[in-house]
């Protein structure tokens, strides 16, 4: 059985090191990663069309974007974008074909409300667990059943994510950090304590709904790892 050597903040090479695996250039791809908090809630100005079948994705937001160079990355419902544009509580990015084509972001309309999160630095505390924002696939609400204070969810996991999902493990679902808390072929359920529906949008959502998710990193990379050193 493998360990899994302390790995702060991003998704670099992954390698064998005795019985460990650790990864390296933690550095070069820091400001890429993300942690599965939601910062703010951002509300979607306009979707307008782009240049060579891309769209131009303009959000308010109460977070400081005003100060963050051209080209930051800031997580839009799970999804890394490139700012282009920003003013004081305003920032543009674009969606490329491939963003259209696996992530919900094409479906936006002026006046939607979207989790926003700022990549993580070298040092900051990892409070949910390691994203990158490269969204994996689009699932589907199942079903939404509440119990008490809590909202259970049930849903449909799209085939690029389903080798990933392990009980008691992570999931981001529009870029939020969940714990699986039942995994059943091509469905998982988490369960939403009344924090996480106080700070994020999903007590919104109902049967048939559509969201993004990201594997857990790690798993994928250790899957990966595995699947290269199997022996024939």
């Amino acid at each position: 059985m493998f360990g899994l050597a302390a790995v702060p903040h991003c998704c670099g090479k992954i390698r064998a090191q005795g019985p460990h695996i650790t990864i390296r250039n933690l550095e070069d791809a820091s400001h890429k990663l993300f942690t599965g908090i939601v910062e703010a809630i951002g509300k979607v100005e306009s979707l307008r069309s782009g240049s060579g079948g891309a769209r131009r994705l303009a959000i308010a937001t109460d977070l400081d974007v005003a100060s963050l160079p051209l080209g930051a990355s800031m997580a839009v419902n799970g999804a890394c974008l490139t700012i282009v544009a920003r003013r004081a509580r305003r920032f543009e990015a674009d969606l490329g074909p491939e963003t259209l084509a696996c992530t919900t972001l094409g479906a936006l309309k002026s006046g939607d409300r979207v989790h926003l999160e700022r990549p993580l630095r070298l040092g900051d505390s990892l409070g949910g667990h390691l994203v990158t924002g490269h969204v994996d696939g689009v699932g589907k609400v199942e079903s939404a059943r509440k119990q008490g204070d809590t909202l259970a969810l049930r849903l449909q996991v799209p085939e690029s994510v389903v080798p990933f999902l392990v009980k008691k493990g992570s999931i981001a679902i529009d870029g939020v950090s969940l714990t699986i808390n039942e995994v059943e072929g091509h469905s998982v359920e988490v369960w939403l304590i009344p924090h996480t529906l106080s700070v994020t949008l999903l007590s919104g959502l109902r049967t048939g709904d559509c969201v993004n998710m990201e594997a857990d990193m790690i798993a994928k990379q250790v899957a990966r790892f595995v699947e290269k050193t199997r022996v024939p």
